[in-house]
C-alpha cells in the first residue's frame, strides 16, 4: 500500500496544481495594474483574469499529453475534460454572473423607495471572459511545458 505522501511524487498532479496557484496569484498583479491597489482577496475569488480553472485543466491535459503521448486514453480523458471545464467558465458562470449583475440592479432601484426586503447583493464576477479562459489556458500549457523541460533536463 502506497503512503499519502508518495502524492508528492505525481509529476502531472503538481504541475497541474502549481498552475492553478500561479494563475490565481498572478490575480493580484493584474488587479495592481488595473485598479493601481494591491486587493489580496482576489487570491481567494472565481473569476477574474487569468482563469486558474483553465490553467488548471490545461497544465493537466499537455503534461498528460506529453507524458503518456497524444494519442492516449489519458490524454483524451484530460482533453474532454478541458474543455468541458473551459466552456463552463465562460459561458455558463459568466450568464450566471450577468444574470447576477441584472439582479443587483433591480435590487438597488427597488431600494430606493421605502421598502421591507434584505438589501443583498448577488456576487457579480462568477465565471471568465473567453479572453480571460485563453490567457489561463496559455498559461497552463506553458508552465507544464517548462516543467517538462525542466525535469527532462
Amino acid at each position: 500500500m502506497q503512503s499519502f505522501g508518495s502524492v508528492l511524487n505525481n509529476h502531472v498532479l503538481i504541475v497541474s496544481l502549481l498552475s492553478c496557484v500561479l494563475a490565481q496569484l498572478s490575480k493580484v498583479v493584474v488587479e495592481l495594474i488595473y485598479h493601481g491597489k494591491l486587493n489580496f482577496r482576489v487570491i481567494f475569488e472565481s473569476g477574474g483574469m487569468p482563469s486558474s480553472h483553465s490553467a488548471l485543466v490545461t497544465a493537466l491535459a499537455t503534461d498528460i499529453g506529453l507524458r503518456k503521448g497524444l494519442e492516449s486514453g489519458e490524454f483524451a480523458i484530460a482533453t474532454v475534460f478541458a474543455i468541458i471545464v473551459m466552456y463552463d467558465a465562460a459561458g455558463v458562470r459568466q450568464a450566471a454572473g450577468k444574470q447576477a449583475k441584472i439582479l443587483n440592479q433591480m435590487i438597488d432601484e427597488l431600494f430606493t423607495g421605502d421598502h421591507h426586503l434584505t438589501e443583498i447583493h448577488l456576487k457579480e464576477l462568477l465565471g471568465h471572459t473567453p479572453f480571460q479562459v485563453l490567457i489561463g489556458s496559455i498559461m497552463g500549457i506553458v508552465i507544464a511545458c517548462i516543467s517538462e523541460i525542466g525535469s527532462r533536463g
